[in-house]
C-alpha cells in the first residue's frame, strides 16, 4: 500500500480524483466528513445510546454520543502525532502532493467520531438481540430463503457494517449516504471483510466482519481505490486494514478501558482505591503528586488521573504504529496496535475489573434483558408487517405499525434479504428512549 492513495479524497460519484494539493485548506475535505458526520440524524441519536449503563439516568454516565466525541479527540491526536512522522519519513507526501500532519489527524479524527454510528440500542446486547432473533427466535423461519452470507448477516448482526451502510447507503434524493472520503472509510473499516467466513483466521482484521452483502460493490470500490491488499481467494471478499484503521481502533480501546473505568468509580461500582492502585501503573512517571494531593474531590482525583493515562496510552500507541509502519502497509501486522503496547498487562488488569464489577452489574443486566425484549419484539411486529405488506396481504394492524415507520424508510425492497436488513437497520438507528416508546405503544403498556 502507499500513503498516496490511502489518503484519497474521492468521494461515492466522483468521476475524477481530488487532489490534496488543489485543496482549499479552509474548507478542507477530510474536515468536510466530520462536519457531515456530526451533523447527522444517525450521530445525533447517539446523545440517547447506551455506552455502559443503559438508560441511565445519571447525568455524568458517557452515553455513546460522549464516548464519540471523546474517541474522536484521542483519535485527532493519534492521526497528527504519526501524521508528523509519516510525513517527515516520507517528505515527498507534502512536497509534491500537498498532505499534512493534521491531515492524518483529521481522517482519524472523522472515521473515530462515526466509529459506533452503526450500533443499535442497548450496547452490544442490541448486537445480539437482533442476531438471535434469527438464530434462534421467530426469525428462523427466513433461513432457508437467504443465501449463507445473506443469513450470516443476519445472525451476526454486526454494528460496523451497519455503520458503513449508515455513511454510505443511497436512498432517493440522497445518493452515496454522506458522501465522506475514501480515506475516512476506509480508516472507519476496521473488518474489512464480509461475514463468511467467520474468524478465518487469527488477523485482527478478521474478528468480526465490515459490510453487508447490499454494500459489498461499493465497499470494494472503496478498498480497490485505495489500493489495499486482497487476503482472500475465490468468490470471498476480505483485504487487509487501510493503516489508519489501526489509530482508530486504538483510540476506541484507550477510551473504552480508561473512560468506562472512570464511569464505574464515580457510580460506586468500583472503589478508588482500585482506581489508584491501576492507573497508576499508566501515569508513574508524569504524575505531579503534589497537585494530586491538592484535589479535594473523588472526581477531580479520577479526572487528573484519566487525563494522564489516556496522554501515556496515546504516546504509546504512537511509537507502535511507526515502528511497525513498514509492516502495516505491507499488510503484515495482524494484531491491534494497544495489544502490543507496553501497558497491555495494565490495561487488561482495568479491563477485568471493569467486567467484573460494571460490565456485569445487576443494573447493566437488568436493562440489556429489557432491551432484548423490545428489540426482539420490535423486529417481530415490523418485518411481519413490512413483509405482508409485500406480499398484499397486509392486515389492518400491519399498515397501523407500518404507519410508525419515519418516512425515510417507507422504501420499496424486493428481495425478502432487502427488507429483512432494511427493518433491522431502522431499529439500530433507534435510540434507547424511542425504541422503549416504540415498545410501550405496540405492548400497550401506558407506565
Amino acid at each position: 500500500m502507499n500513503w498516496e492513495q490511502l489518503l484519497s479524497l474521492k468521494r461515492q460519484g466522483d468521476k475524477g480524483k481530488r487532489l490534496r494539493i488543489e485543496q482549499d485548506d479552509t474548507r478542507l475535505g477530510f474536515e468536510v466528513d466530520y462536519d457531515r458526520i456530526i451533523f447527522s440524524a444517525a450521530f445525533r441519536s447517539l446523545q440517547d445510546k447506551t455506552q455502559v449503563i443503559p438508560l441511565s439516568k445519571t447525568d455524568f454516565v458517557h452515553t455513546r454520543l460522549t464516548h464519540s466525541l471523546e474517541v474522536s479527540v484521542v483519535g485527532r491526536s493519534l492521526g497528527r502525532l504519526v501524521g508528523k512522522k509519516i510525513i517527515e519519513k516520507y517528505p515527498h507526501l507534502k512536497e509534491v502532493h500537498g498532505f499534512h500532519m493534521n491531515d492524518f489527524g483529521a481522517i482519524v479524527a472523522a472515521a473515530s467520531l462515526a466509529h459506533d454510528i452503526g450500533n443499535p440500542p442497548f450496547g452490544h446486547s442490541g448486537e445480539k438481540a437482533i442476531g438471535e432473533y434469527f438464530s434462534i427466535g421467530n426469525g428462523q423461519k427466513y433461513k432457508d430463503q437467504l443465501s449463507e452470507k445473506e443469513w450470516q448477516d443476519l445472525i451476526d448482526f454486526e454494528g460496523n457494517a451497519n455503520g458503513f451502510s449508515v455513511l454510505t447507503a443511497s436512498r432517493p434524493g440522497i445518493e452515496g449516504g454522506l458522501r465522506i472520503s475514501y480515506a475516512t472509510l476506509g480508516a472507519f473499516m476496521k473488518y474489512p471483510k464480509e461475514s463468511l467466513p467467520k474468524k478465518p483466521t487469527k488477523n485482527i482484521a478478521d474478528k468480526k466482519y465490515g459490510f453487508f452483502q447490499t454494500d459489498k460493490t461499493f465497499f470494494q470500490e472503496v478498498a480497490s481505490d485505495m489500493g489495499l491488499i486482497s487476503n482472500k481467494s475465490g468468490s470471498d471478499i476480505g483485504f487487509e486494514r487501510h493503516p489508519l484503521a489501526y489509530l482508530v481502533e486504538a483510540a476506541d480501546d484507550i477510551c473504552y478501558t480508561i473512560i468506562d473505568f472512570e464511569d464505574g468509580i464515580n457510580l460506586g461500582l468500583v472503589s478508588e482505591d482500585f482506581a489508584l492502585e491501576y492507573l497508576i501503573k499508566l501515569v508513574k512517571d508524569s504524575i505531579d503528586t503534589t497537585k494530586y494531593k491538592t484535589l479535594e474531590t473523588k472526581e477531580d482525583r479520577i479526572s487528573y488521573l484519566r487525563a494522564l493515562a489516556i496522554g501515556s496510552l496515546i504516546n504509546d500507541a504512537v511509537k507502535v504504529f511507526i515502528e511497525n509502519e513498514s509492516l502495516i502497509m505491507e499488510g503484515k501486522f495482524p494484531y491491534a496496535i494497544m495489544d502490543k503496547s507496553k501497558y497491555k498487562a495494565q490495561m487488561d488488569d482495568i479491563i477485568k475489573i471493569s467486567v467484573n464489577n460494571i460490565y456485569q452489574s445487576r443494573e447493566v443486566i437488568e436493562k440489556e434483558i429489557v432491551g432484548y425484549q423490545i428489540i426482539q419484539t420490535l423486529l417481530d411486529k415490523f418485518i411481519t408487517a413490512f413483509n405482508n405488506k409485500f406480499e398484499g396481504n397486509a392486515s389492518n394492524y400491519d399498515s397501523l405499525i407500518l404507519k410508525m415507520l419515519p418516512e425515510k424508510h417507507h422504501l420499496e425492497k424486493d428481495n425478502l434479504y432487502s427488507r429483512l436488513l432494511h427493518i433491522c437497520h431502522f431499529i439500530s438507528l433507534l435510540t434507547d428512549g424511542n425504541a422503549l416508546l416504540f415498545y410501550k405503544t405496540i405492548t400497550a403498556v401506558k407506565s
